[in-house]
């Protein structure tokens, strides 16, 4: 029987510093997300992966988008470089033309923990590291057309944990499916069901937070996912349990935004910690 994720377990997936600490050690994030009628969405994720706690990010989206990340966050840095993992495809859109693509497939071939979302949801099949895809009921529906299998986003709406699995078994991934519990499903079953938050999380750029988050958790934890990728199911279902307690702290039981739930993060880590 698969429980709830809980605090407990949310609070295992803080990398916390030590003395010796430095940038690179604590984690470098790569990030390609967001796009000329997308910007915002790189904004949102790279404001969720500084606060929950990456050492270094290192975004490499497009002109316009880059601009806005440095003019709200002027300590990234958008030179190429070394990273210990990849947030891909929030705010993109699969068409992209032969030089994205063939950029995005060699950081891909890296094989290092990556995260694919929304318009890098295609590309599941090209990861050769511990990946772990982030859809919505609506955006799973085409990754499992590509394994062929027919259905549609009522059909993964009235049941998200059978889909989810089956989506993991056929992609070979860990599949975060959000929702209202967020099912957390890898090759091997249902893993977890995440039941933090509230409805004022359905908020546009809402996901794109998430993936900051689950971004910053797997470069954190980048060297020992690539040794035993096994807990990549739990950092997944810790993402969830992070954006969800965020975004009800940030609510307060009012309406939110999503730029307001990146800044609720700390707040929520700073209890984890201290409990």
């Amino acid at each position: 029987m698969t429980r709830t994720f809980s605090a407990v377990e949310a609070a295992r997936a803080i990398a916390v510093p030590t003395a010796d600490s430095d940038k690179y050690s604590r984690g470098v994030l790569g990030i390609v997300t967001g796009s000329q009628k997308y910007p915002g969405a790189a904004v949102l994720g790279v404001e969720a992966a500084s606060r929950t706690g990456v050492g270094m990010i290192r975004y490499l989206g497009p002109e316009r988008p880059a601009a806005l990340v440095l003019a709200r966050r002027p300590e990234v840095v958008t030179a190429d470089g070394r990273v210990q993992a990849w947030l891909f495809g929030s705010g993109t859109e699969p068409a992209r033309d032969e030089a994205e693509r063939a950029a995005l497939l060699e950081r891909l071939g890296q094989r290092l923990p990556t995260v694919l979302d929304a318009g890098a949801l295609d590309l599941v099949g090209q990861a050769q590291g511990p990946t772990v895809i982030t859809p919505h009921f609506g955006e799973l529906v085409p990754v499992l057309a590509a394994a062929g299998i027919e259905t549609g986003k009522d059909e993964v709406a009235a049941d998200p944990a059978r889909w989810a699995v089956r989506a993991a078994a056929e992609t070979g991934v860990t599949v975060l499916l959000k929702g209202a519990a967020t099912m957390v499903a890898d090759p091997s079953g249902l893993r977890h069901v995440v039941r933090s938050g509230q409805p004022w999380l359905a908020t546009a750029g809402s996901g794109d937070v998430l993936g900051g988050v689950l971004g910053a958790l797997l470069a954190t934890h980048g060297p020992a996912l690539q040794e035993d990728p096994s807990g990549l199911a739990d950092l997944a279902a810790a993402a969830a349990w992070i954006h969800g307690e965020a975004g009800s702290v940030a609510a307060g039981g009012a309406p939110i935004q999503a730029l307001d739930i990146a800044d609720a993060i700390p707040s929520v880590l700073r209890a984890l910690l201290g409990a």
